[in-house]
């Protein structure tokens, strides 16, 4: 045979688990030091790759091989499958390489019949058995047909709860032998109704049926979304590990329990955990019943408890890390099912990280690498409380577009979200989707809820820069905007109505859910300057205020990436002057109407140097189509005809001509200054006048503003305008008297840019890699509309991830490797970023660093993010 596909517990260990799985691997490790483990095997993942290439089916050779591996288990345990003298029962449990809670299947018990039941109840007179007996053969009948053949649990759940009321108890605990036994053949009966034919009894069936429904289980909605959210490829498939059962449900000397080496709620070393009496490991989970916390354990079974404090501390000094641990205790002796590096929150990952540093256990460097970049998120931003969360049910779902929670009542509009919050009022604001002049009531807003837009629309970019929670594309919001409501799961919510909304997991919930503040510790200054030891890329940020950059360099910013300056023209006392601009038709009219803006321009980017103390600073020019900017309301149409001198029939008409089939790829960016060269004259005024002034009042500081222009595809476009910037800033310095040096460098954002850097870098003094429009034009799809149609493709495995959220390092890469290989051949010395909103995203930081950009950009909150994880490339490509 070529390949082996499945390995006894005594076959392996901890190295092994891209094959074994986590789980596998962790029994195979606890096996291998001693510790009490029921000896079973593990089926690689390679067979679950195997079982989805042969059209989901398990083929012979490894179902020979299991059946091997079967005969092993019996021969090691002293036990037959489906013997009638001593029966082995099994358990049959999913285990990724990468922990996935809940998401995928378990069924225990496994290898009971009407006949092994009864084999087993005629060698032990003890009513106390015969009910353990039917109450683990019930529990089988259940979990294989929920599980394996997906019956609804309801259905049997509601012959329990009929069964209870029959007898007058609260408790399943309180029904007898007979009452379980009459519920096991309910529930025969009830698979029967439901499928067609007769549950099956033969134990070699049941055994395939169960890994096939293990290895289908890799394909469930609920575990492609959890990969999805984490990372976790398609391709690596989940083990499958069988294993003799050990009752925790047989008597009162029995019991089953969970536990933490470690609080994983604040990291506090100490133990953690509950325990449940007579039960198995699913009752704890299901919270049917209370369980006991763990340290009451010790006055009930004081030998098992003490050997499992002694487990606790072997396998915390094994792993070196907080272990999440099950177990059962079968008359009195304990056994492990389980352990692995345990889930916890963002503050218990500083404080376990940063203990296991003071006790010898890690280095600094293997701290910097414990700890999950997206999760300090969450310490940045407000977050739902925990115990209100729980107790509430989501109503629908949208992106979680930036991350924190937010609680307030429903607004339509900009305007009255300003208005509700001067009336001190806390506001969500809910629109069909956001534009740049919604600004003002976006800054209002305790968050933000869109209909439409994926996680790099207007909403979701803005949102992340202001830190502001935001909940992006919920397409099952049926919107009336004209009378002020929305539809969501049957219910009309109107205007003043409460809603909640979680920009972490995108869920929207009806009503007040209860917020606390974000909080950083010491642990998370002390993690930080770890990481800012090793980490070889700067971290800059994309800000447009003073405000946003001062937040910025609070979180670590070293300069800023990218500073957009059409967002400033919003402002409501410069946007009537743009538009006098754009509706002018002699040159002298367009240059009196940015005179207007220039001196507000210069103050605005006066204000960002000061925020940034020296460090640097990259404008880019202007960007978005014209269109953008022009009035909607008659309003403001009507004053805008009237500052101009013209009818409103003419100011429609620009308006309308503006308008374009395509303005992604439209009259933008550079393509506005070939056409208006006045514009970029402005602009440069503002930004050199403003560099002289900080100049001279801070002498120590070297100012180099970094002027970037947009969208460029042609050499001879990017001359066209840089020659007009140089003439322009020349001039200034030399009328000002001033020694001031200044660069002027592009975004990359159009494939034809990076196909053709050799010749672009002849004329850029840098790079800077605009990923969302260079995902956008190389994917050929529009980022405002992706949504729509992109979960088709999550679901046929087209595409694992949003290319719009992690950067497609296949394609897009390959790009802007080619780039920073082309501009450098010409200019070794230019200095190469990114500053779409992949540089706060630590898999698209870590393509970064590999590639040797000089430094990413990202929002303001996601600074500690790409500090964090451009450290953990370092030190990966330093191993």
């Amino acid at each position: 045979m070529s390949k082996k596909y499945c390995y006894l517990f005594t076959e392996g260990d901890a190295s092994m688990r891209e094959l074994l799985g986590g789980k596998g691997a962790n029994l195979a490790e606890m096996t291998k030091i001693g510790l009490p483990v029921p000896q079973g095997f593990t089926i690689s993942t390679e067979a679950c790759t195997q079982y989805y290439e042969d059209g989901r089916r398990i083929n012979d050779e490894i179902m020979a091989e299991i059946m091997k591996n079967v005969a092993e288990m019996e021969k090691i345990n002293g036990k037959k499958f489906g013997d009638l003298e001593n029966p082995l029962l099994v358990s049959v449990r999913s285990g990724a390489r990468a922990s996935m809670p809940g998401m995928m299947d378990t069924i225990l018990n496994l290898g009971l019949n009407d006949e092994v039941v009864a084999a087993m109840i005629s060698k032990n007179p003890d009513p106390k058995f015969e009910r353990f007996v039917y109450d683990s053969y019930r529990r089988f009948i259940q979990m294989f047909s929920d599980v394996v053949m997906e019956v609804g649990k309801k259905y049997f759940e509601q012959l329990i709860d009929a069964m209870k009321a029959k007898k007058g108890v609260t408790f399943d605990i309180d029904l007898t032998a007979a009452d379980l036994k009459e519920l096991a053949g309910q529930f025969k009966a009830e698979y029967k109704k439901q499928l067609g034919k007769d549950f099956p009894s033969d134990p070699k069936e049941q055994l395939y049926e169960a890994i096939r429904a293990v290895f289908r289980s890799w394909d469930n909605p609920r575990a492609n979304v959890y990969r999805r959210d984490n990372d976790i490829p398609y391709s690596w498939g989940t083990a499958v590990n069988v294993m003799p059962m050990v009752f925790g449900n047989l008597n009162n000397n029995s019991g089953t329990g969970v536990a933490f080496t470690r609080d994983p709620a604040t990291g506090e070393k100490k133990l953690m955990g509950e325990f449940l009496v007579n039960a198995q490991g699913e009752d704890v989970v299901a919270g049917v019943r209370t369980p006991m916390p763990i340290s009451q354990m010790a006055e009930q079974f004081p030998d098992a408890y003490k050997q499992f404090v002694d487990v606790c501390g072997i396998l915390e000094t094994r792993y070196r890390d907080m272990q999440d641990m099950e177990f059962t205790v079968e008359n009195g002796k304990l056994y492990m099912l389980q352990c692995r590096n345990g889930k916890r929150t963002a503050q218990a990952a500083l404080q376990i990280a940063c203990d296991l540093v003071d006790e010898g256990m890690r280095t600094p460097e293997e701290a910097v690498l414990m700890i999950d970049p997206r999760n300090l998120d969450t310490l940045l931003h407000p977050q739902f409380d925990a115990k209100a969360l729980k107790a509430a049910t989501p109503i629908g779902k949208g992106l979680g577009a930036s991350p924190g929670a937010a609680c307030g009542q429903i607004v339509f509009t900009a305007d009255d979200a300003e208005a509700w919050k001067k009336a001190g009022k806390k506001v969500v604001l809910v629109r069909l989707e956001t534009s740049p002049e919604d600004i003002t009531g976006m800054k209002a807003a305790q968050g933000i809820l869109t209909v439409r837009g994926g996680m790099t629309s207007h909403a979701a970019v803005v949102a992340r820069g202001m830190g502001t929670c935001c909940v992006s594309g919920c397409g099952d919001i049926v919107m009336d905007e004209e009378n002020k409501q929305f539809k969501l799961a049957g219910k009309t919510f109107h205007e003043g109505d409460f809603i909640s909304i979680d920009g972490s997991t995108g869920k929207i919930y009806d009503g007040v859910i209860p917020t606390v503040d974000a909080q950083i510790g010491g642990n998370f200054g002390r993690i930080m300057a770890w990481a800012d030891q090793y980490r070889k890329l700067k971290v800059r940020t994309n800000a447009d205020t003073p405000r946003d950059a001062k937040k910025a360099r609070e979180l670590g910013a070293e300069g800023i990436g990218l500073c957009r300056t059409e967002h400033m023209f919003f402002e409501p006392s410069r946007i009537a002057a743009f538009r006098e601009m754009i509706c002018a038709d002699k040159v002298a009219e367009r240059e009196a109407a940015l005179a207007k803006i220039m001196p507000m321009q210069q103050a605005d980017f006066e204000a960002l140097y000061e925020a940034l103390e020296g460090n640097p600073v990259t404008i880019r020019f202007l960007d978005p189509p014209l269109h953008e900017f022009v009035p909607t309301e008659e309003a403001e149409i009507e004053a805008l005809a009237k500052a101009q001198g013209k009818s409103v029939v003419e100011i429609k008409g620009i308006i309308q001509g503006l308008h374009e089939a395509n303005p992604m790829m439209g009259h933008r960016g550079c393509r506005l200054t070939v056409t208006y060269p006045e514009i970029a004259v402005m602009q440069t005024k503002a930004v050199i006048r403003a560099a002289i002034n900080v100049q001279k009042k801070h002498p120590d500081w070297k100012l180099v503003p970094e002027i970037m222009i947009p969208l460029v595809g042609e050499v001879k476009e990017l001359k066209y305008v840089k020659d007009i910037v140089v003439k322009t800033a020349d001039a200034e310095i030399a009328a000002a008297g001033a020694n001031l040096k200044y660069e002027v460098g592009t975004m990359i954002e159009i494939p034809r840019a990076a196909l053709t850097a050799d010749e672009i870098a002849k004329e850029a003094d840098f790079f800077c890699f605009g990923t969302n429009d260079l995902t956008q034009m190389t994917f050929g799809f529009s980022r405002d509309d992706a949504g729509k149609f992109l979960p088709s493709y999550y679901d046929t495995k087209i595409y694992e991830s949003d290319p719009f959220a992690k950067l497609d390092q296949v394609g897009v890469g390959k790009l802007m490797e080619m780039a920073v290989k082309l501009g450098k051949s010409v200019r070794p010395d230019m200095h190469c970023g990114i500053c779409g909103e992949h540089g706060g995203d630590p898999s698209s930081v870590e393509f970064c660093h590999k590639i040797g950009l000089s430094y990413v950009s990202c929002s303001p909150f996601r600074v500690p993010i790409a500090r964090l994880a451009a450290a953990q490339a370092a030190l990966k490509d330093k191993q």
